[in-house]
């Protein structure tokens, strides 16, 4: 591979503008910078379905059965 082939070299991930930090002040910077770098990428754990008496959704207004033979009783019924 030649020279111009190369890949530039990458960004620094982060870098000290002012002060003096120890190195265990930067190594604890460094580690907390990169976790927070990858987290993006993970997806969180989806919530466990809950069940239709606990479901907020179920308090929406939905409209009305339709009048007829049974309607009272199918109005009381979950959809």
């Amino acid at each position: 591979m030649s020279e111009s082939e190369e890949t530039p070299p990458a960004r620094p991930l982060l870098r000290i503008v002012r002060g003096d930090p120890s190195e265990a002040e930067l190594a604890a910077l460094t580690a907390v910078v990169a976790a927070a770098a990858s987290a993006p990428g993970e997806e969180p754990e989806k919530p466990e379905r809950t069940s239709f008496w606990a479901d907020r959704a179920a308090l929406v207004r939905q409209p009305l059965p339709q009048p007829g033979s049974g309607a009272w009783r199918a109005s009381a019924w979950p959809r």
